[in-house]
């Protein structure tokens, strides 16, 4: 059986490598049947591929199924073979923007206990060598043998050093002895805790300490006589040779002028077409102007100079007096209903009421804050009466007889910039750096009604139309919006005037006498005139080098414009 079975195998073996042009034979039997063993064998198996010369098997890193048991070394060998063309940045294990770093003699936490040594002792190791091969240190050599070369980080002293260098502490005492018991707060022997400075120590301090007090003496002698300055040195000087004509009348009274009836405002008025007349005198940027009530024929001028001037309109258009008494820029003026007095508030935080026509200063109020603005009450009964708002959120009314504040309206939640009369005096309309509008009862402190929005931007201008029907206001968006005076309040988004710059600056806007036209000031020095019927810009000229602060119509010229800004001249065109 067994030698039937070799023979068999052996025939089969031979036929499988017969031509390939054989049909393929079938194994057969001694006794001349086919064989039922089914034996095939491969001629070519897969066999593993040989090691070269560094004795390991390369395995394609691509390849799935592995045919033999791999090393280590061999899964981990580097890749052999062409490498693809074009850019590898994918294949490159980056670890900074610029390519890959590797760590070399020191990583980073080696490097940082070194940096740390050398801060706190003064030595560390020499980079230039490898520290791991030697000891060479660069800085401090006697700290490195101090410490034994030893950094902070990654070693530290040992017990017995530190015992050399901790300072021997007194004894704790006994406990039992409550007095004498020191416990662990006993201090290092040879250690001072005595706080007292020495002799010389002692003598340095008395003499700062004199001189000090010689300077508070200064400062207080300073300050009494910057107080005394600020309350007691208003004055006011007189410019006219002659105080009085030879009828006995005073300069407040206006003489005939043509085209002008002294207390009736013109039917109809119209564009300035040119300068007439430029006045000079404030040495600073002038702040705001006001005609004179009732004639119109004199000009006031509040001065960033701390000086108040007046100014005739007709005529030689002189100076006619200075009022001096603020110590710094006067911020806003105001003149009451017949024009004999006016107030004026300044950055030096007062405010001063002043005699028209003498110039005496007949009353000086403050709260210690800037005051924004000014105005006296419209109604002939409270003419001892002004309110102003401040910059700490309120708005005062002062009495002028008894010097006092009468009242307070505190619901504003920022400056307080205009304060605006309306329906003769019954209610009074303010706006604040809050980008807020509020209404107020006269004599209430509660407002009745409270306009803000979004979209609402400061307002530090207001002017009432002469029908006093419609105020506008200044926003500092470029732009002069409308709201109606009557009890609604509600904005007119119809009326919006644009084409001028006044963002960040407070420039004035007014009315014409008859309400046809509405003007305002610009930050490039222009002066604007709009049409309120149609709200088309009629007339923009340069009134100015810098800032046009303030506009002012004449209140019985048709044509008569002031302008004022903050190159310090006034300007009249006509």
């Amino acid at each position: 059986k067994l030698l039937e079975l070799i023979t068999m195998a052996t025939s089969g073996l031979v036929g499988d490598y017969g031509s390939s042009d054989e049909e393929a034979s079938v194994p057969v039997s001694s006794t001349g049947g086919t064989s039922n063993l089914g034996i095939t064998i491969d001629t070519a198996p897969a066999v593993a591929a040989r090691p070269f010369q560094s004795g390991t098997f390369h395995v394609n890193p691509h390849q799935k199924v592995l045919a033999h048991n791999p090393t280590f070394d061999e899964l981990y060998a580097p890749n052999v073979g062409p490498q693809r063309p074009g850019p590898q940045r994918e294949k490159m294990n980056f670890n900074t923007y610029t390519g890959h770093i590797e760590d070399g003699d020191m990583n980073a936490v080696q490097f940082e206990d070194q940096m740390r040594t050398f801060t706190a002792r003064g030595y560390a190791m020499d980079p230039s060598v490898s520290h791991q091969m030697s000891q060479k240190v660069i800085g401090d050599k006697e700290a490195a043998a101090e410490y034994g070369n030893e950094s902070i980080l990654l070693t530290s002293r040992s017990q017995a050093k530190k015992a050399v260098k901790r300072k021997k502490r007194q004894a704790r005492g006994d406990p039992a002895d409550l007095d004498n018991y020191l416990g662990p707060w006993a201090a290092p022997e040879g250690e001072k805790r005595v706080a007292a400075p020495t002799a010389e120590e002692q003598a340095l301090l008395d003499e700062w300490a004199k001189d000090r007090k010689l300077g508070n003496e200064k400062d207080s002698e300073a300050a009494a006589a910057k107080r005394a300055k600020e309350e007691e040195e208003e004055s006011s000087i007189l410019h006219l040779k002659e105080e009085y004509d030879y009828q006995g009348r005073s300069w407040m009274e206006p003489g005939p002028q043509e085209h002008v009836t002294y207390g009736e405002a013109p039917e109809r008025c119209f564009l300035p077409k040119k300068q007439v007349h430029t006045w000079r005198g404030h040495t600073k940027g002038v702040s705001a102007i006001r005609f004179i009530p009732r004639t119109g024929h004199l000009l006031l001028s509040a001065g960033l100079d701390s000086k108040i001037k007046l100014w005739k309109v007709y005529e030689d258009r002189a100076v006619v007096r200075t009022y001096t008494g603020h110590i710094q820029g006067v911020r806003d003026i105001a003149f009451n209903r017949d024009g004999t007095r006016f107030v004026s508030c300044g950055y030096d935080r007062y405010c001063r009421l002043w005699d028209t026509e003498t110039g005496k200063c007949l009353g000086r109020y403050t709260n210690n804050r800037v005051p924004y603005c000014v105005k006296f009450h419209p109604d002939e009964d409270k003419q001892h009466l002004f309110v102003t708002g401040t910059a700490d959120r309120k708005i005062l009314t002062y009495d002028c007889n008894t010097k006092e504040v009468v009242q307070e309206y505190d619901r504003h939640l920022g400056a307080v910039n205009t304060i605006t009369f309306v329906e003769d005096g019954k209610r009074m309309v303010t706006t604040s750096d809050d980008k807020s509008l509020r209404v107020w009862e006269w004599d209430i402190p509660v407002d009745i009604k409270y306009i803000a929005d979004p979209s609402m931007h400061s307002m530090p201008s207001v002017a009432l139309n002469n029908d006093g029907k419609w105020l506008a206001c200044q926003s500092m968006d470029n732009k002069v919006v409308t709201f109606s005076a009557s009890d609604r309040f509600r904005p007119n988004h119809r009326k919006t005037f644009k084409g001028h710059l006044t963002s960040g600056y407070a420039c004035q806007v007014n009315f014409s006498p008859d309400g046809k036209y509405v003007l305002s000031g610009d930050a490039h020095g222009f002066c604007c005139i709009w049409d309120w019927t149609s709200t088309r810009m009629y007339n923009k000229f340069k009134a100015h080098d810098k800032v046009c602060i303030g506009v002012e119509w004449n209140p019985y010229h048709p044509s008569g414009v002031a302008t004022c800004g903050w190159d310090g001249l006034i300007k009249y065109w006509m």
